[in-house]
């Protein structure tokens, strides 16, 4: 038994997850190889490897004939009669060859066979392992800044956060660990190349996935996400399970899970919202936590019309237009937003087919005693500050 060999090939199948049928076939080629460097061709060699004992032998076939025109592929029948009496002209062979015999040359290129192929088997298994990661998050830990773009060792390889995958003014200090979403495995010669993003939608959803149990079992289901890396992001949340609250579970006990999120994610700020089949009511829900008079979608054009109470115009809108934004590219309608007295003015209310009658108002009137109400109102400094890990915000009636 050779037990050396044995010995080698299982510490690489454990330490690099190789296979040993892999490396006994590599070996099986570096012997044919080494034959071809030493008799010029190996066209008629075999080698036998037993995959228990990893004993090997290697013999060349060849044809028994009266005069031997070519040695390599053929022997005499007095030389093949020495071997066994009852051969005869046209039968076949075995030679043993002898591989300690082989070269200095020879012998080299069998070694850098092997060394080529465990190379290749190498790559091959961590490309497989890290492409099954693909679209997912893992832990890194920032290695150094390579121009503009940033080095995360993934354990065995090392991606590249590039610049354009990375959050305005975040700040990544060498040895910190930090969350990646893995956007792409490529293969390549010098091994997989990964590239991972700091700002994709679906890191928000990966992370909401480890931290909510109700998210990982799919009993609640992210509808869709609308991101501003850095600053805030607000997801749509419905739940398959009627004792479920989606928004609820999403936050946590006093904000636990939602925290854990905001937190990895440097503080920024998430609004949770339920979703809605309806269009309209999802658009509502959507310019959370600005109060809506009434919104008519039109789903053909895509489009959407929004009336909110003169005090809740800059709510609705938001800093720069941000939270008008994010309600568009969570609803997917072009939104546009109108004040109480711009759409009686215009006229907007009669186009809508809508009433203007005193009742709304009254709902005005009543919307305004109920936001007085609250400790700072729905004022737009209470907007820009106010930390969506508490939870919902403040509904009024």
């Amino acid at each position: 038994m050779n037990k050396e060999l044995l010995l080698a090939l299982e510490m690489l199948e454990k330490e690099k997850n190789i296979s040993k049928d892999v490396l006994l076939e590599a070996i099986e080629n570096s012997l044919l190889t080494a034959c071809k460097n030493h008799f010029g061709k190996a066209d008629n060699v075999k080698v036998t490897i037993n995959p228990e004992t990893c004993d090997f032998s290697v013999y060349a076939e060849k044809e028994v004939v009266e005069e031997v025109e070519d040695s390599m592929m053929q022997i005499s029948l007095a030389e093949a009669r020495m071997k066994d009496p009852r051969y005869v002209v046209g039968d076949i062979v075995q030679v043993p060859i002898e591989s300690k015999n082989f070269g200095r040359i020879a012998t080299q290129n069998a070694k850098n066979v092997i060394l080529q192929k465990i190379r290749e088997e190498e790559r091959k298994v961590l490309y497989n392992d890290y492409y099954s990661k693909e679209k997912d998050v893992v832990t890194g830990i920032v290695q150094k800044n390579l121009g503009r773009n940033i080095s995360i060792n993934l354990g065995r390889v090392d991606a590249i956060l590039n610049e354009s995958e990375q959050v305005k003014g975040e700040i990544l200090r060498p040895t910190e660990r930090i969350k990646v979403y893995i956007l792409e495995v490529k293969d390549t010669p010098k091994g997989p190349r990964v590239s991972v993003s700091r700002t994709h939608p679906d890191l928000v959803k990966r992370l909401f996935e480890s931290e909510v149990a109700e998210v990982r079992d799919g009993t609640v289901e992210i509808k869709a996400i609308a991101r501003e890396a850095g600053s805030r992001t607000k997801i749509a949340v419905c739940s398959h399970d009627a004792n479920v609250d989606p928004v609820g579970a999403c936050v946590g006990l006093n904000g636990a899970r939602v925290n854990a999120v905001v937190n990895e994610l440097r503080g920024e700020k998430i609004d949770i919202i339920n979703w809605d089949d309806n269009a309209a009511y999802l658009i509502e829900n959507a310019l959370s936590p600005a109060k809506v008079i009434c919104v008519v979608a039109d789903e053909e054009e895509r489009e959407a019309q929004v009336i909110v109470p003169d005090y809740q115009l800059s709510l609705a809108i938001g800093k720069e237009g941000q939270n008008a934004r994010l309600a568009a590219r969570l609803t997917g309608y072009k939104i546009d937003i109108k004040s109480e007295t711009q759409a009686r003015e215009s006229g907007l209310f009669e186009e809508m087919g809508i009433e203007y009658q005193e009742d709304m108002e009254e709902m005005e009137n009543g919307y305004q005693e109920d936001a007085e109400e609250t400790e700072d109102g729905y004022q737009e400094e209470y907007q820009e500050d106010y930390q969506a890990e508490v939870g919902e915000y403040p509904e009024t009636e």
